[in-house]
């Protein structure tokens, strides 16, 4: 006869460490979405800059700056999300979506109360979608 295997042990309260060189560069997932996010805002924010005139060679830098700020605090907030309690990350996320919105809504001829009005509305609503996904999912 065989002999038999010992039962794994299993340890309670300590998880993996995510200090790993693999957590460090991030998922795929985490690197393309901010780079696909940035690049769709950049194309929208150069079509508005831009109006009903050809475009030139600053609305188009105007969209690649805008894509790209954008683009970096969407991949550092996704770095430092886990280092954040549920409440400022839900926060951290509505801040993020109603400035963005509220700066694409004061770009396209909306008035300095209109886009800060909307950028609260947009950002309460991602707060409470944010905040509401990070409960139920923990």
């Amino acid at each position: 006869m065989g002999a038999h295997a010992a039962p794994a042990r299993h340890r309670r309260g300590t998880r993996p460490r995510a200090d790993t060189a693999a957590a460090r560069r991030g998922t795929p997932l985490g690197r393309t979405l901010p780079a696909a996010l940035a690049l769709v805002y950049a194309l929208y924010a150069g079509f508005l800059v831009r109006g009903d005139g050809p475009t030139t060679w600053g609305h188009v830098l105007f969209g690649l700056v805008s894509g790209l700020v954008l683009g970096a605090l969407c991949h550092t907030l996704g770095r430092v999300r886990h280092a954040l309690p549920r409440e400022a990350r839900g926060l951290a996320y509505g801040a993020l979506g109603g400035i963005a919105i509220g700066f694409l809504y004061s770009v396209s001829g909306g008035t300095l109360l209109g886009s800060a009005v909307l950028g609260l509305i947009v950002g309460a609503a991602v707060f409470c979608a944010a905040f509401y996904v990070f409960y139920t999912h923990e």
